[in-house]
């Protein structure tokens, strides 16, 4: 399983294989075409709550983290999606945020590729 991260104000690469938006929102000055998508995955992000109390701080990130795969726990049917379409071939989360270390597609690929998914998780 082949799991990419890239900003999504990154030119678009052939070797991103499958590209998935995973911001909450609709990153700033991009259109839907420059993005080059191949999936919006809106809800596979962290809750507004968690987003604007973390605030990109790289202080609560290990924090975030933690809540954020809390989270990600509940979203089981996302997390079944993401991890079956890596296993077809490369995928690039993409995301908007400045802070290339500190940010929810960091994080997601972290819990996609420490946790496997077991039957009861289907």
């Amino acid at each position: 399983m082949k799991i990419l991260v890239k900003r999504i104000y990154e030119l678009a690469a052939r070797s991103d294989g499958f590209r998935i938006l995973v911001d909450r929102l609709w990153p700033r000055g991009i259109s839907k075409e420059a993005a080059k998508l191949d999936l919006w995955l809106p809800d596979i992000g962290p809750s507004t709550k968690l987003r604007q109390w973390f605030n990109h701080d790289p202080a609560r990130w290990e924090e975030f983290r933690q809540r954020y795969h809390a989270e990600l726990k509940n979203k089981k049917e996302l997390v079944t999606e993401l991890k079956g379409q890596a296993q077809k071939g490369t995928v690039t989360l993409l995301y908007s945020a400045k802070d290339e270390q500190h940010n929810q597609a960091v994080a997601l690929r972290s819990f996609l590729t420490t946790r496997s998914v077991s039957r009861t998780d289907r």
